[in-house]
Protein backbone atom coordinates (compact mmCIF):
# COMPACT_ATOMS: atom_id res chain seq x y z
CA UNK A 1 0.00 0.00 0.00
CA UNK A 2 1.35 3.41 -0.97
CA UNK A 3 1.99 6.20 1.48
CA UNK A 4 -0.73 8.35 -0.13
CA UNK A 5 -3.40 5.67 0.48
CA UNK A 6 -2.19 5.23 4.05
CA UNK A 7 -2.54 8.94 4.64
CA UNK A 8 -6.08 8.98 3.16
CA UNK A 9 -7.15 6.00 5.30
CA UNK A 10 -5.69 7.60 8.41
CA UNK A 11 -7.46 10.86 7.54
CA UNK A 12 -10.85 9.09 7.14
CA UNK A 13 -10.41 7.19 10.40
CA UNK A 14 -9.56 10.43 12.19
CA UNK A 15 -12.69 12.10 10.78
CA UNK A 16 -14.90 9.19 11.91
CA UNK A 17 -13.41 9.29 15.40
CA UNK A 18 -13.94 13.06 15.55
CA UNK A 19 -17.61 12.61 14.55
CA UNK A 20 -18.08 9.93 17.21
CA UNK A 21 -16.63 12.18 19.90
CA UNK A 22 -18.84 15.05 18.67
CA UNK A 23 -21.94 12.81 18.94
CA UNK A 24 -21.08 11.88 22.51
CA UNK A 25 -20.63 15.53 23.48
CA UNK A 26 -23.72 16.87 21.61
CA UNK A 27 -26.46 14.20 21.28
CA UNK A 28 -28.94 16.77 19.80
CA UNK A 29 -26.68 17.43 16.83
CA UNK A 30 -26.17 13.72 16.32
CA UNK A 31 -29.98 13.31 16.17
CA UNK A 32 -30.14 15.95 13.39
CA UNK A 33 -27.38 14.14 11.53
CA UNK A 34 -29.26 10.82 11.77
CA UNK A 35 -32.43 12.53 10.46
CA UNK A 36 -30.45 13.88 7.51
CA UNK A 37 -29.17 10.40 6.79
CA UNK A 38 -32.75 9.00 6.89
CA UNK A 39 -33.97 11.74 4.52
CA UNK A 40 -31.19 10.90 2.11
CA UNK A 41 -32.52 7.32 1.72
CA UNK A 42 -34.46 7.06 -1.61
CA UNK A 43 -38.23 6.34 -1.50
CA UNK A 44 -37.81 3.14 -3.48
CA UNK A 45 -35.69 1.71 -0.69
CA UNK A 46 -38.34 2.66 1.93
CA UNK A 47 -41.10 0.93 -0.04
CA UNK A 48 -39.13 -2.30 -0.07
CA UNK A 49 -39.03 -2.44 3.73
CA UNK A 50 -41.89 -4.49 5.24
CA UNK A 51 -44.33 -2.75 7.55
CA UNK A 52 -44.27 -3.98 11.13
CA UNK A 53 -47.29 -3.29 13.30
CA UNK A 54 -46.73 -3.78 16.99
CA UNK A 55 -49.91 -3.78 19.04
CA UNK A 56 -49.07 -3.33 22.69
CA UNK A 57 -52.69 -3.01 23.88
CA UNK A 58 -53.65 -6.04 25.95
CA UNK A 59 -57.10 -4.73 26.82
CA UNK A 60 -58.60 -5.31 23.39
CA UNK A 61 -60.49 -8.60 23.04
CA UNK A 62 -59.98 -10.70 19.91
CA UNK A 63 -62.53 -10.22 17.16
CA UNK A 64 -63.15 -13.98 16.94
CA UNK A 65 -64.79 -14.10 20.37
CA UNK A 66 -68.05 -16.09 20.32
CA UNK A 67 -71.11 -14.43 21.72
CA UNK A 68 -72.40 -17.12 24.08
CA UNK A 69 -75.64 -15.28 24.78
CA UNK A 70 -76.59 -15.44 21.10
CA UNK A 71 -75.96 -19.19 21.01
CA UNK A 72 -78.14 -19.87 24.05
CA UNK A 73 -81.13 -18.00 22.71
CA UNK A 74 -83.28 -20.09 20.38
CA UNK A 75 -86.53 -19.33 18.62
CA UNK A 76 -88.51 -21.88 20.63
CA UNK A 77 -87.25 -20.53 23.95
CA UNK A 78 -88.03 -16.98 22.88
CA UNK A 79 -91.62 -17.84 21.90
CA UNK A 80 -92.43 -20.35 24.65
CA UNK A 81 -90.89 -20.59 28.09
CA UNK A 82 -90.04 -24.28 27.66
CA UNK A 83 -86.72 -24.50 29.47
CA UNK A 84 -86.33 -27.60 31.68
CA UNK A 85 -84.47 -27.29 34.93
CA UNK A 86 -81.92 -29.90 35.97
CA UNK A 87 -84.31 -31.35 38.55
CA UNK A 88 -87.05 -31.83 35.92
CA UNK A 89 -84.75 -33.51 33.39
CA UNK A 90 -85.36 -37.26 33.01
CA UNK A 91 -83.14 -39.69 31.15
CA UNK A 92 -85.18 -41.75 28.68
CA UNK A 93 -83.33 -44.93 29.67
CA UNK A 94 -84.80 -44.89 33.18
CA UNK A 95 -88.36 -45.03 31.78
CA UNK A 96 -87.75 -48.11 29.60
CA UNK A 97 -87.77 -51.77 30.64
CA UNK A 98 -86.69 -54.81 28.56
CA UNK A 99 -87.95 -58.36 28.36
CA UNK A 100 -85.78 -61.36 29.35
CA UNK A 101 -84.36 -61.81 25.84
CA UNK A 102 -83.80 -58.10 25.17
CA UNK A 103 -86.05 -58.13 22.09
CA UNK A 104 -88.72 -55.74 23.41
CA UNK A 105 -88.89 -52.38 25.12
CA UNK A 106 -91.77 -51.13 27.25
CA UNK A 107 -92.91 -47.76 28.54
CA UNK A 108 -95.84 -47.19 30.88
CA UNK A 109 -97.70 -43.88 31.04
CA UNK A 110 -100.01 -43.11 33.97
CA UNK A 111 -103.45 -42.08 32.74
CA UNK A 112 -105.38 -42.04 36.00
CA UNK A 113 -104.64 -42.27 39.71
CA UNK A 114 -106.89 -42.88 42.71
CA UNK A 115 -107.66 -40.13 45.20
CA UNK A 116 -107.09 -42.60 48.05
CA UNK A 117 -104.59 -41.39 50.62
CA UNK A 118 -101.68 -43.74 51.31
CA UNK A 119 -101.60 -45.40 54.75
CA UNK A 120 -98.48 -44.99 56.88
CA UNK A 121 -96.97 -42.21 54.81
CA UNK A 122 -94.25 -41.78 57.44
CA UNK A 123 -93.03 -45.34 56.75
CA UNK A 124 -93.39 -45.77 52.97
CA UNK A 125 -93.14 -42.16 51.83
CA UNK A 126 -95.34 -40.26 49.41
CA UNK A 127 -97.08 -42.73 47.08
CA UNK A 128 -99.92 -42.70 44.55
CA UNK A 129 -102.35 -45.50 43.66
CA UNK A 130 -102.41 -46.05 39.90
CA UNK A 131 -105.79 -46.85 38.29
CA UNK A 132 -105.27 -46.72 34.52
CA UNK A 133 -102.10 -46.98 32.44
CA UNK A 134 -101.09 -46.81 28.78
CA UNK A 135 -98.52 -49.46 27.80
CA UNK A 136 -96.31 -49.04 24.74
CA UNK A 137 -94.23 -52.02 23.58
CA UNK A 138 -91.62 -51.77 20.83
CA UNK A 139 -90.28 -54.87 19.07
CA UNK A 140 -86.60 -54.18 18.43
CA UNK A 141 -86.26 -56.79 15.68
CA UNK A 142 -89.13 -55.52 13.50
CA UNK A 143 -89.44 -51.94 14.90
CA UNK A 144 -93.16 -52.66 15.36
CA UNK A 145 -94.92 -50.68 18.10
CA UNK A 146 -97.92 -51.93 20.10
CA UNK A 147 -100.00 -49.75 22.38
CA UNK A 148 -102.82 -50.58 24.74
CA UNK A 149 -104.75 -49.02 27.60
CA UNK A 150 -105.21 -51.07 30.76
CA UNK A 151 -107.54 -50.56 33.69
CA UNK A 152 -105.24 -51.95 36.38
CA UNK A 153 -107.93 -51.76 39.06
CA UNK A 154 -110.42 -53.78 37.01
CA UNK A 155 -107.78 -56.38 36.12
CA UNK A 156 -106.87 -56.69 39.80
CA UNK A 157 -110.52 -57.34 40.75
CA UNK A 158 -110.88 -59.90 37.94
CA UNK A 159 -107.84 -61.83 39.08
CA UNK A 160 -109.10 -61.87 42.67
CA UNK A 161 -112.45 -63.32 41.53
CA UNK A 162 -110.91 -65.98 39.27
CA UNK A 163 -107.84 -67.02 41.26
CA UNK A 164 -108.53 -65.52 44.70
CA UNK A 165 -105.08 -63.90 44.71
CA UNK A 166 -103.41 -60.87 43.16
CA UNK A 167 -99.79 -59.80 43.19
CA UNK A 168 -100.27 -56.30 41.78
CA UNK A 169 -99.01 -53.44 43.90
CA UNK A 170 -100.56 -50.30 42.47
CA UNK A 171 -98.97 -48.02 45.06
CA UNK A 172 -96.11 -46.30 43.23
CA UNK A 173 -93.73 -43.83 44.92
CA UNK A 174 -94.39 -40.33 43.61
CA UNK A 175 -90.69 -39.81 42.78
CA UNK A 176 -90.82 -42.90 40.49
CA UNK A 177 -93.26 -41.15 38.13
CA UNK A 178 -91.29 -38.88 35.80
CA UNK A 179 -93.09 -36.62 33.31
CA UNK A 180 -96.17 -38.87 33.55
CA UNK A 181 -94.23 -42.12 32.95
CA UNK A 182 -93.38 -44.83 35.47
CA UNK A 183 -89.69 -45.71 35.80
CA UNK A 184 -88.68 -49.08 34.38
CA UNK A 185 -87.97 -50.70 37.75
CA UNK A 186 -91.68 -50.41 38.73
CA UNK A 187 -93.17 -51.85 35.51
CA UNK A 188 -93.42 -55.44 36.79
CA UNK A 189 -95.66 -54.57 39.74
CA UNK A 190 -98.16 -52.86 37.41
CA UNK A 191 -98.40 -55.53 34.68
CA UNK A 192 -98.18 -58.71 36.80
CA UNK A 193 -101.96 -59.29 36.87
CA UNK A 194 -102.42 -58.45 33.18
CA UNK A 195 -99.61 -60.88 32.36
CA UNK A 196 -101.17 -63.59 34.56
CA UNK A 197 -104.46 -63.26 32.67
CA UNK A 198 -102.62 -63.26 29.30
CA UNK A 199 -103.73 -59.73 28.47
CA UNK A 200 -100.11 -58.87 27.78
CA UNK A 201 -97.11 -60.97 26.75
CA UNK A 202 -93.77 -59.43 27.65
Amino acid sequence: MSEVNKDEEAQSQWELEAKRIQEIKNPAESHEISEQIIESIPESAESELPEININTSYDEKPSTEINSAALLETASDAEVNSRISFEEFTDEKTLISHDAFGNKQMKIKVLEVSDETPPMKWKFGDRVKVTKILITIKHLTTQEVEEGEFDVEAIERELQEKRHYTSTNRWIPAEDIKNGYVVGSKHTRLISDASALDYIVF
